[in-house]
C-alpha cells in the first residue's frame, strides 16, 4: 500500500477547476452516461410504487440480482454508500466494532457513515494491495471484556479500490469468511465493483456471495446506468433492511425508471468489461514508457501512476487542458479509470498527453 494514497492524503480530485468538458474522462467509472437503448428502456419502463412493492420493473430487477448473487432477496436503493451504510445498521449495535482494510471505502469517503448513522467504531488491518488475510483478521478481533468494543462485522471490498481494482481470490474470501463466522462476525460484501471481478477471474457472482451475509453491486460505475445499487442478502436480513432504507432516506415511488436502467445494464454490459481492462492494460503500458511515470500494476479497469517531481493536482490541470481528465489520489499520485464511454483510440490519445506532459512537452 502506498502513503500517500487516497486514504492518508485525504485528496480525491480532479485537479483545477475547468469550464469545458473532457473530449476523454477518465476521472472514474461513474461518468458513464445512458446510450439511447438504455435510455429507451427507461422511458418506457412500466412503473408503480415501489414503496408499496408494486413497481413490476424493481421487482423483475430484483429477481434478477438474486439470481445472479444467489441469494434470497434484494433491495434497490439509490446508491451503494446507502448499501453499505444499512448493512452496518442491520448487522452492529451502537458501540459494536467493524473491521475492514485501511483503504476501504466505508472508512475514507463515505462522510463518517459507520459513526454517524450507525454509532459503530472502525478498527482497520494492513492488507497487502487492500487484501487481508485471515490472521490478520483473527489479530484484530477483539478479546472479550467490558473495557472493550465488541468486534462485530468484516467488511471486504470487491476490488480493492484504492489498490488499483485488486480482485480478491475467492480462496481468501473463503478463510478471511470462515475465521469471521468462527468468531461470530457478520460478513459484508461492498461489491461496487464485484463484475470487474467476475470477469477477471472467471468466477461467478454467486460464488463470491456466498460467503456473506450481506453484498451488493451497483448499476452507475462499469455497468453504465445512471443511478442505483441493490443490497441482497437473506429474507430476514432484507426485511431488516427495508426499516433503515426508510430512516437513511432512501425510499422511493415509482423507481421503475431508473430500474430499468439497470435491468438493461445487468442484461448488456457485464461481459464487455472485459474490454475496459483490455484499455487499461493498454493505456498502463503506453505510459509505462515515459520518463518519470510510474506505473502500478493494472488489475482491472484501474491505473494509478506516479509522476515523479512533479505536483499531481498540477499535472491534471495540464492534462484537462489537453482534454483529459484523471483523479487525483495523492500529492504525486493519480488514477485513471476506463469505461464503457471511452474507446481504445481515446485511451490511447489519452496516454500520449500523460508522456507528452511527462516529458515535459
Amino acid at each position: 500500500m502506498h502513503t500517500e494514497d487516497a486514504a492518508t492524503s485525504g485528496t480525491w480530485t480532479a485537479g483545477a477547476k475547468h469550464t469545458a468538458a473532457p473530449r476523454i474522462d477518465l476521472f472514474s467509472d461513474t461518468v458513464t452516461r445512458p446510450g439511447a437503448a438504455m435510455r429507451r428502456a427507461m422511458a418506457e419502463a412500466e412503473v408503480g410504487d415501489e414503496q408499496l412493492r408494486e413497481d413490476p420493473t424493481v421487482d423483475r430487477l430484483v429477481q434478477r440480482v438474486c439470481e445472479l448473487l444467489g441469494t434470497e432477496d434484494a433491495l434497490f436503493l439509490p446508491t451503494g454508500t446507502m448499501c453499505n451504510q444499512i448493512s452496518l445498521r442491520v448487522h452492529c449495535s451502537p458501540g459494536d466494532e467493524v473491521i475492514m482494510d485501511r483503504s476501504a471505502h466505508v472508512r475514507s469517503y463515505e462522510s463518517g457513515g459507520p459513526a454517524a448513522l450507525s454509532g459503530v467504531n472502525v478498527t482497520t488491518v494492513d492488507g497487502q494491495d487492500g487484501v487481508f488475510t485471515a490472521q490478520q483478521l483473527r489479530a484484530a478481533i477483539r478479546p472479550p471484556g467490558y473495557h472493550f468494543p465488541q468486534s462485530r462485522c468484516v467488511v471486504l471490498e470487491q476490488t480493492a479500490n484504492l489498490s488499483g481494482g485488486v480482485v480478491w481470490p475467492v480462496e481468501r474470501i473463503r478463510d478471511v469468511c470462515a475465521t469471521a463466522a468462527d468468531a461470530g462476525l457478520a460478513r459484508h460484501l461492498d461489491g461496487a465493483r464485484l463484475f470487474n471481478a467476475v470477469i477477471e477471474s472467471g468466477i461467478p457472482a454467486h460464488e463470491y456471495c456466498a460467503h456473506f451475509d450481506s453484498s451488493w453491486i451497483d448499476f452507475s460505475k462499469g455497468l453504465g446506468a445512471p443511478i442505483g445499487a441493490a443490497l441482497a442478502g437473506s429474507r430476514e436480513f432484507i426485511r431488516q433492511a427495508w426499516r433503515f432504507k426508510h430512516q437513511f432516506g432512501g425510499a422511493m415511488r415509482q423507481a421503475g425508471i431508473v430500474a430499468a436502467g439497470a435491468l438493461h445494464a445487468l442484461n448488456h454490459n457485464i461481459e464487455r468489461l472485459a474490454e475496459d481492462h483490455r484499455n487499461a492494460r493498454r493505456f498502463g503500458e503506453m505510459i509505462a514508457e515515459a520518463a518519470g511515470v510510474s506505473v502500478e500494476p493494472v488489475h482491472t479497469n484501474m491505473v494509478f501512476f506516479g509522476i515523479a517531481d512533479q505536483d499531481a493536482a498540477r499535472f491534471a490541470a495540464r492534462a484537462l487542458d489537453e482534454g483529459v481528465r484523471f483523479s487525483v489520489v495523492g500529492p504525486s499520485r493519480l488514477r485513471a479509470v476506463t469505461h464503457l464511454d471511452v474507446t481504445t483510440g481515446q485511451v490511447e490519445q489519452a496516454a500520449r498527453v500523460v508522456v507528452q506532459l511527462a516529458s515535459g512537452r
